[in-house]
């Protein structure tokens, strides 16, 4: 089932610009390895020793996203660890990934996250905040830590509408950064879409989709 999904799933991406991210947080290693064997080179995880448990198990040309969210004691753990931390939800955090990127000597890659949902529990900059973080090119002191974009979720709804109208939100403020700072380099990837919704995400500019249950099924806690 695993394989099958995979393979179907890179098929209706292909032309759409957006890539997959296998979201294999709660699923064991016997189950990443069926999808790495059907093509699956990126994988999430939204838990710090989950993820550094894995890594050494799967080979390594797989690349990890981090996707949950990260407490500033674990950062450290995940320096060149990763290929990029998708769930950055503040600013004394991305400080804290730009101080740990140097005393480590890597490069980090990341993206904001943008918090537009309903819910009051979904971590994240507001739209306002991130538009002021950019126009005051708050970027410009990091050392090691390159920001590739934004990350977002959409409202936990059957409401279509307002997850389209999440979705349009987030793009827009991608647009909006990319317009206030034409210069920047790199920043070019939209997060969002997961296995409910990723259709949706994709319509709205969603580069990168994050797919678990479709994939590996109930999560296995």
């Amino acid at each position: 089932m695993i394989a099958r999904e995979i393979e179907s799933l890179h098929k209706e991406l292909e032309g759409t610009g957006a890539e997959l991210v296998a979201v294999s947080k709660f699923h064991p290693i016997e189950a990443l390895k069926e999808a790495y064997g059907a093509g699956q080179r990126l994988f999430g995880e939204s838990r710090v020793q989950e993820m550094l448990a894995k890594i050494p198990a799967m080979p390594d040309d797989v690349k990890w996203h981090f996707i949950g969210h990260l407490q500033t004691n674990k950062v450290r753990q995940l320096m060149g660890r990763t290929a990029m931390i998708e769930s950055v939800d503040s600013e004394h955090l991305l400080e804290c990934i730009d101080r740990e990127s140097v005393r480590a000597g890597v490069l980090t890659r990341v993206l904001m996250q943008v918090h537009v949902a309903m819910e009051e529990t979904k971590f994240g900059f507001s739209p306002g905040e991130l538009l002021d973080y950019f126009g005051r090119r708050g970027f410009e002191s990091l050392k090691a830590t390159h920001i590739c974009g934004v990350m977002g979720m959409a409202s936990n709804t059957d409401d279509v509408e307002r997850v389209k109208e999440d979705f349009r939100r987030i793009r827009a403020t991608y647009d909006e950064i990319r317009e206030l700072c034409p210069d920047l380099r790199g920043f070019n990837c939209v997060s969002m879409g997961m296995s409910g919704d990723w259709k949706v995400a994709v319509d709205k500019g969603s580069t990168l989709v994050r797919v678990g249950t479709r994939i590996f099924g109930p999560r296995q806690y």
